[in-house]
C-alpha cells in the first residue's frame, strides 16, 4: 500500500500567494455549484475556474518502461476520471527505456515522463468541465505500484470573485 502525500497548491479560501498545505489523504471534492458552463469552466464553493490541474510524482513504481502498461493505464485513467479520449502519443527512449506522452483529451490532457533508472514518474493531470481528474490517481496508483505518491493541485483559470466598491486594497 503506497503513502500518498497531497500538496493543495491554493486552497479556495486563500490568496494565491500564501503558502502550500499539505494534507494525509485526498478527500473526494464535492459536487460543483452549479454545472459546466458552456466554456467548461467549472464553479466550486462560489469560485470559478478553468479547471483543475494536478501534479502527480511516483516514486520507487514499477514498469515504467513497458509501452503497453503505461498506454493502458492512461486510457484507464481517462475512463476512471470520466473525460473524452482524443489521441495517445507515446515515445519509448533508449537506452534506458524511458517513457513520455500525452492522451490528449476533450478536457485537456494527462501527461507522462518517466525515469524507470529511477523509478520515477511525472505525470500531469489537467481536466476541465465535469471530468473528475482526481478519480485517475487510485488507476496510475495501481499501474505503477509507487512506494509513493506525491500530488500537488492547482486551479487553473481561477476567476476572483469581484470587489465591492469601496473595499481596502490588499
Amino acid at each position: 500500500m503506497s503513502h500518498t502525500t497531497f500538496q493543495l497548491a491554493m486552497d479556495l479560501a486563500l490568496a494565491p500567494s500564501e503558502s502550500l498545505t499539505e494534507v494525509e489523504f485526498f478527500t473526494d471534492r464535492s459536487e460543483p455549484d452549479s454545472s459546466a458552463s458552456a466554456d467548461h469552466f467549472v464553479t466550486k464553493n462560489g469560485v470559478t475556474f478553468a479547471g483543475t490541474h494536478l501534479i502527480l510524482d511516483l516514486w520507487g513504481a514499477q514498469d515504467l518502461d513497458d509501452l503497453q502498461v503505461v498506454e493502458q493505464a492512461m486510457r484507464d485513467a481517462v475512463t476512471a476520471a470520466e473525460a473524452t479520449l482524443l489521441h495517445i502519443h507515446l515515445h519509448h527512449f533508449t537506452p534506458n527505456g524511458g517513457i513520455s506522452g500525452v492522451a490528449v483529451l476533450a478536457e485537456s490532457h494527462i501527461s507522462i515522463h518517466t525515469w524507470p533508472e529511477r523509478g520515477y514518474a511525472a505525470l500531469d493531470i489537467f481536466m476541465c468541465g465535469d471530468a473528475r481528474p482526481e478519480r485517475a490517481i487510485p488507476v496510475l496508483e495501481a499501474a505503477f505500484r509507487p512506494a509513493r505518491t506525491d500530488v500537488s493541485e492547482h486551479f487553473r483559470g481561477r476567476i476572483d470573485p469581484p470587489r465591492e466598491v469601496g473595499a481596502a486594497a490588499g
